[in-house]
């Protein structure tokens, strides 16, 4: 009962926030950044559905709706799509080779795309910073509340943070523009 609440309060806000069509994309987003969270958060995975669900539809919005619709917005969210994502897959394949284990997953990747697809450049950095340090600040706090060392070691459902930071960002600026 308390996600459809949260559900509703999203939808709510993303059409308070812009009314119309992107509005409506806005709580679709909304929607599947839920999903998302609540799956990384139960099962340490983000559904690639999700993930294609959410890109197919921010890049449906570039192409339909803003001052930058068309082509050329279409192809400028695409390609922050491709600009946030390769950053991360080099962390992912770096982390691995010094690691020798994964530090992050291709569902993390894939959602950073999405957060590309949508988001403006700053607000991108904005969001992943946030994300990274809510992610940091909720394992400590956790581990300080049940007196367990921090471990290296440790799973962090990242994607929790960084889908709820993407539809914050949204929000955000469509509150600003």
């Amino acid at each position: 009962m308390s996600l459809s609440i949260v559900l509703l309060a999203l939808v709510a806000a993303s059409l308070l926030a812009a009314p119309g069509a992107d509005g409506v994309l806005g709580a679709i987003l909304g929607a599947l950044m839920l999903a998302i969270a609540t799956t990384d958060a139960e099962r340490y995975i983000i559904p690639n559905e999700l993930t294609g669900a959410a890109a197919a539809v921010g890049l449906f919005r570039a192409a339909t709706v803003g001052p930058d619709a068309g082509w050329y917005g279409l192809l400028w969210a695409a390609g922050r799509a491709l600009a946030i994502a390769l950053p991360f897959l080099a962390l992912m394949a770096g982390y691995r080779a010094c690691r020798g284990r994964d530090g992050l997953g291709m569902g993390d990747i894939k959602l950073a795309a999405v957060a590309g697809a949508w988001l403006g450049l700053i607000t991108v950095f904005a969001v992943v910073e946030a994300a990274t340090l809510a992610a940091l600040g909720a394992y400590v706090v956790n581990g300080a509340l049940r007196r367990r060392p921090l471990r290296s070691t440790a799973f962090l459902p990242f994607g929790l943070f960084l889908a709820s930071g993407i539809w914050l960002g949204w929000l955000a600026e469509a509150l600003l523009s």
